[in-house]
């Protein structure tokens, strides 16, 4: 009787439920921009981190925290869609991972562009509309149904964003570290995602290009609300701007706001050893890890 009765009703007039793409769509929004429940993963037969529990709002800026070889890149991958999780439930986006890959801007780790190549700025990034991304080739002449008019505009209005205009024009190779460090994020904003992941975007850039990118990321996060995941190795330069860090070391992860999470105390129960976690005048965190104290900047590389 109910299915006739919705057969009536379709046959006098629209249905006024939502479709179940509509209600699905409506989901995937209001969904935390990543989601993870048990998950783990494994590599070469050693399993990485597991148990691990994160739920990242959107609209927020996460520093991925942790030593050497904790596994930092391989998370990011692993959203991406680009590993398999071992175990565990995980969303990006309301979906799997890798369902929702047009939505999400990705910087890899650090690009060096030799002096002799003479690309514009502009053109690389206009590579984030007309290029590869994730090996899968866009077709020519499509930019997520803009016509040529208004990609162009969004090309200039990110190159804008990032505040590269005055030397867009001018071949990337002869450009500052901290310059093709912007215009690659902007080519990471250039289709508007929802979600922009960079993977130790700050990695040999001195310490102002440093200052001046974290605050830039920042600003995106907030005027555009991009959730925004940094992996990092100091996370100084962009503790200002933070509103979680995701910390993983010793086969776990701990998330939670800075303020929580870099201290003593839950640092040496995720290591399982002392920690001592001491803030300097201006701010900055000194982390000291088991192996011996150090500053957070040296004992966070790239993993």
């Amino acid at each position: 009787m109910a299915v006739k009765g919705l057969r009536a009703a379709k046959s006098t007039g629209p249905d006024p439920s939502p479709t179940i793409a509509a209600r699905r769509a409506e989901d995937d929004r209001l969904a935390p921009a990543v989601k993870l429940r048990g998950a783990a993963v494994r590599l070469g037969g050693r399993t990485l981190w597991s148990g691990v529990d994160i739920e990242i709002p959107r609209g927020e800026f996460v520093a991925i925290l942790g030593p050497n070889g904790a596994g930092k890149s391989t998370l990011v991958k692993a959203l991406l869609g680009l590993l398999p999780f071992s175990a565990g439930t995980v969303q990006v986006l309301g979906r799997p991972p890798g369902q929702r890959r047009g939505e999400i801007g990705y910087l890899p780790q650090r690009r060096s562009f030799d002096a002799s190549v003479r690309v514009r700025g502009l053109d690389v990034v206009w590579l984030g509309l007309t290029g590869t991304r994730w090996g899968i080739p866009v077709p020519p002449g499509v930019w997520r149904g803009r016509s040529w008019q208004q990609a162009t505009a969004a090309v200039r209005d990110v190159v804008e964003l990032v505040g590269a205009s005055p030397y867009a024009e001018r071949p990337i190779g002869e450009l500052s570290g901290g310059e093709q460090q912007r215009l690659l994020i902007a080519q990471a904003l250039v289709r508007e995602p929802a979600l922009l992941v960079l993977d130790e975007p700050l990695d040999s850039l001195d310490l102002p290009n440093q200052a001046a990118v974290a605050a830039l990321v920042g600003r995106v996060c907030r005027q555009r609300g991009v959730t925004v995941l940094m992996v990092a190795h100091d996370v100084n330069p962009i503790l200002p701007y933070l509103d979680r860090v995701v910390y993983i070391a010793q086969g776990a992860a701990v998330a939670g706001r800075p303020a929580a999470v870099i201290t003593s105390d839950v640092l040496t129960r995720l290591y399982g050893a002392p920690i001592e976690v001491l803030s300097t005048r201006d701010g900055r965190l000194v982390v000291g890890e088991p192996e011996a104290p150090a500053l957070h900047a040296d004992r966070h590389g790239a993993a």
